[in-house]
């Protein structure tokens, strides 16, 4: 190949499409992000609904925009890939979209047909489907969470007239997109194992659909969900099908052909693009090379509207309230786990937008021509001069804020943890948004902790996070997580782009593997070379918590462990009165 090639990731998020054209040596050449659109029901928070037309359409959108900022040709790109986050996608066998609102139309042709990660409508059937303690629960941390796919299938199967439930298709969000892509049905390893519950080595447990009420999955020899038995799935970057189909082409202003790789999560292509970065230190030394084990001692946190902490290892570990062990689901022979929060970046900014003083700090950024996060953490470094600290956490050390406003996804794995904020005044200024802000990163970050202490208890050896995601550029934030989990934290160049640029490489390895013949089974070895070879180094930070600090951080952290215990108490009492 020339070094004229070229290489596009896709990122699918939350709220946009995001489109990121590279080189061989992961340089961006252009870069567009469109909006698309989410449905909420104002009487039922719990809802989050989108379209996989329109995300479609924005895909189409964010790509043209590269191809015409960049004036390359679309015959020099070579190669497509795309991740998501882990979304039901509801469609026909055409590939027409069936709609998922509960009401009449649902089970009909419509608009509305993906059941968005955040949806929490599947509560009772996740509680169903645990309740069996099914073997197949052991590969998600002992607990299924209603944000995977299973139960929200479940959910529609108790909803939806027989007749029409037995016409669809249903896909995780990131294997929907090569299926557009390609009109190639073929099911990745990363959606099915992780969110699919399709097991390591043995594939569907047909029991576990009888038992939790499926058997329509398992009479159809799992047809509606991908992946009948003794069909290939395949490993991340694989080529998918014969490429673009030339009506994907067509939408999407590329070369019909064009190979397209296997899917990723969304977070699992945050992993693909930090993990293998080296580091420059402080003297701009730059790091050996890493090799492919070093992974293992490596966390790769991906923050965005939620974060999701991923981790791999040579052997399966099973962790109680972490999801996984998950075999082959970014690269062959290798297994994963991921914990996660259900709301970071999206906790943040609601308690913010509900501060009664949230217009003056827009005011007073907008003045300034900053950020509202600098004019809070520009609050806090005067209040910590004014009451004469050393620290933050000094200065916010009786107000604490437990941080499961959306329920825990790990490691309690409890949908019904929500959040709490002791310590308040009778004060609604500016100085006490503040002060809530910075409590509100701390208890971000001591979930983490949480987190990697239970991985780590478990028999994971994690020495180091790297970060991606738009909470990288928080760097309050970064410091703390250094501090609170007393590690360094690693910051890719474009730790923004990380997740993108996943994607990206997705689309090389599938170009490559279609004019080498690459095998399945060179798969880790070739892509631990791409992703060597694209990743940016990165910056380090250190923890730099004074003895004192470390003192107030060890007992936030008691305090925060000890909330756990509280909550579920009182909810059980309160259980046991209303029950009696």
């Amino acid at each position: 190949m020339s070094e004229t090639d070229y290489y596009v990731g896709v990122d699918v998020g939350t709220g946009s499409v995001r489109a990121l054209v590279v080189d061989r040596k992961g340089n961006t050449v252009a870069s567009s992000i469109q909006e698309i659109k989410t449905w909420r029901d104002p009487q039922d928070y719990r809802i989050f609904e989108q379209s996989t037309d329109d995300i479609w359409q924005a895909v189409g959108i964010a790509i043209k925009a590269c191809i015409q900022s960049s004036h390359i040709s679309p015959s020099s790109i070579k190669g497509l890939g795309f991740d998501a986050t882990c979304s039901l996608a509801v469609t026909d066998f055409n590939g027409d979209p069936i709609v998922v609102t509960n009401g009449e139309t649902l089970g009909q042709q419509g608009e509305r047909n993906v059941i968005l990660w955040a949806d929490h409508r599947a509560v009772a059937e996740a509680d169903l489907i645990n309740a069996t303690g099914s073997p197949a629960l052991d590969y998600v941390g002992g607990k299924i969470s209603l944000e995977m796919e299973i139960p929200k299938i479940l959910w529609l199967k108790n909803r939806m007239h027989p007749s029409r439930f037995c016409q669809c298709q249903f896909f995780d969000l990131p294997d929907f997109l090569t299926y557009r892509a390609t009109k190639n049905n073929t099911r990745s390893v990363c959606s099915l194992t992780c969110k699919c519950s399709f097991l390591p080595n043995t594939g569907w447990n047909k029991d576990f659909f009888k038992q939790i009420g499926l058997e329509e999955l398992h009479n159809r020899d799992f047809a509606q969900i991908g992946a009948k038995e003794g069909e290939e799935v395949l490993i991340a970057g694989m080529p998918v099908g014969g490429g673009l189909s030339k009506a994907a082409a067509d939408d999407l202003g590329l070369v019909e052909g064009t190979a397209v790789g296997s899917a990723l999560i969304d977070a699992y292509a945050g992993w693909l693009g930090t993990i293998a970065a080296s580091v420059i230190d402080e003297s701009g030394t730059l790091s050996s090379i890493p090799k492919l084990d070093e992974s293992a001692h490596r966390i790769a946190v991906i923050a965005g509207t939620s974060t999701c902490h991923i981790v791999q290892s040579p052997q399966g570990i099973f962790v109680e309230g972490v999801w996984g062990p998950y075999k082959d689901a970014t690269i062959k022979g290798w297994w994963m786990n991921e914990g996660g929060q259900s709301s970071t970046g999206q906790l943040i900014d609601f308690v913010l937008t509900t501060h009664p003083a949230y217009n003056e700090a827009v005011k007073l950024s907008q003045e300034g021509s900053t950020t509202i996060h600098q004019v809070l953490e520009d609050t806090l470094e005067r209040l910590r001069k004014q009451n004469n600290v050393d620290s933050l956490t000094e200065l916010t050390k009786d107000l604490h804020i437990y941080p499961d406003f959306h329920g825990n996804r790990s490691p309690i794995a409890d949908p019904r943890m929500r959040g709490w904020m002791t310590g308040l005044e009778l004060d609604h200024s500016i100085v006490d948004m503040a002060k809530r802000y910075h409590a509100t990163l701390m208890a971000i970050a001591l979930q983490t902790r949480h987190i990697i202490d239970a991985l780590n208890i478990a028999g994971h050896h994690i020495t180091s996070i790297y970060m991606s995601g738009g909470q990288a550029k928080n760097t309050g934030l970064m410091q703390l997580f250094a501090d609170v989990c007393d590690m360094p934290v690693v910051l890719p160049k474009n730790s923004g782009d990380a997740v993108v640029l996943g994607a990206a490489m997705l689309g090389r390895f599938a170009a490559n593997a279609g004019e080498s013949g690459t095998l399945k089974d060179e798969q880790s070895e070739k892509i631990w070379e791409i992703m060597v070879e694209m990743t940016p180094p990165g910056s380090m930070v250190r923890p730099k918590a004074s003895e004192k600090e470390k003192r107030l951080l060890q007992a936030k952290y008691k305090i925060f462990l000890e909330t756990i215990e509280i909550q579920k108490r009182w909810r059980a009492e309160m259980e046991a009165a209303t029950n009696s």
